[in-house]
């Protein structure tokens, strides 16, 4: 398998309209302006693409849509979820739009045993379309369950196909294990934005980029960040990760809401809080599907805190979103006019 996964992916966001419907047009800009600002690779359709609400016509025209617009910047398609059957449509339809490489998520809610994932899931997969690359996605955060190191090696074993694995678990152990059982053949790549450089510059790892959610807003920084790293130039790097890292690490934002039972915390999972702050910034986001919804007041707040910190890091982060959406960061990070409609009172 040729495709290297090296250097910054993007996963997508998916643009709705007011009325909840995907924007193609949106999408077609949002590409393009990925595309400007050197990131290496798209992720249609994955997590932050919101892959659980979008019916299966959605995935496929989205999927169509960004294959289209990419140009010669290499697309990964999110094909992964809880049925195999589902699943092995999705990789071979998405093959024959010629796609680059195929996320498999690990099964989610149904949470299979980590053997079952190999055995039932992944091989199947691998055997439908031996021709695609496919990128394991280990997030047990979300899904309940885990692709075990042990079974990530067998797999390289069984399946030619199996390429990377996009690794969003937070332990640096499990990495280490994958490493070490896996060898230098397997990508390792950060699927959290937070923790992108610590496990490039980690040599038991070697981490080679990352999928990343935060360059939806910031592609030529978060890609420069980790090319840096792949060229030696770390204190470059680390200086931009000290200067992004408000806005890294709130792609999941906590608040704490006071109710009349007493207070409790509120988790907002990504895509909210990145999908939120574009359309502050004028980026065409729109709003997110059901069940999924706005910030609260108070977590809104804690999301344009860390972005004004951002931009007091380094105000030439956000110059890429002024040139192309023709705005003026600093104006709608401040201005309260831009957040109105961008949260609702929960409690």
């Amino acid at each position: 398998m040729k495709l290297r996964t090296e250097g910054c992916w993007t996963a997508l966001v998916t643009p709705m309209t007011d009325e909840g419907v995907v924007d193609m047009n949106a999408l077609s800009l949002l590409v393009e302006y990925q595309k400007k600002y050197g990131i290496n690779g798209l992720l249609a359709v994955g997590t932050t693409g919101e892959s659980p609400t979008l019916d299966w016509d959605e995935h496929l025209k989205v999927i169509g849509k960004v294959k289209e617009l990419s140009g010669r910047t290499p697309v990964m398609a999110g094909t992964g979820s809880n049925s195999t059957r589902e699943s092995i449509r999705a990789t071979v339809e998405a093959h024959d739009m010629g796609v680059d490489a195929a996320l498999l998520v690990d099964p989610y809610y149904n949470a299979p045993s980590s053997t079952e994932i190999r055995n039932n899931y992944v091989v199947p997969i691998s055997e439908s379309t031996p021709d695609i690359p496919l990128v394991l996605y280990v997030i047990p955060g979300r899904t309940g369950t885990m692709l075990h190191p042990v079974d990530i090696a067998l797999l390289r074993e069984q399946c030619e196909n199996v390429i990377a694995i996009k690794e969003a678990t937070g332990n640096i152990d499990n990495m280490i294990l994958t490493r070490e059982l896996c060898g230098d053949d397997l990508m390792i790549v950060s699927g959290d934005d937070e923790i992108t450089t610590k496990i490039m510059l980690d040599e038991r790892v070697r981490a080679c980029g990352a999928i990343s959610v935060m360059s939806n807003i910031f592609p030529e920084a978060v890609s420069e960040m980790i090319n840096c790293i792949s060229e030696g130039r770390t204190d470059r790097a680390l200086e931009i990760q000290r200067n992004l890292s408000p806005m890294l690490g709130s792609v999941t934002v906590r608040s704490h809401e006071d109710t009349r039972y007493g207070e409790v915390e509120v988790k907002f999972r990504n895509p909210v809080p990145v999908k939120t702050l574009m359309n502050i910034l004028g980026m065409p986001s729109g709003q997110t599907r059901a069940p999924l919804g706005s910030l609260t007041r108070n977590a809104l707040e804690r999301l344009m805190s860390a972005a004004r910190e951002t931009y007091n890091n380094d105000p030439t982060l956000f110059s890429p979103i002024e040139d192309f959406f023709g705005v003026d960061a600093e104006e709608r990070l401040n201005d309260p006019r831009y957040t109105d409609g961008q949260f609702h009172d929960a409690y």
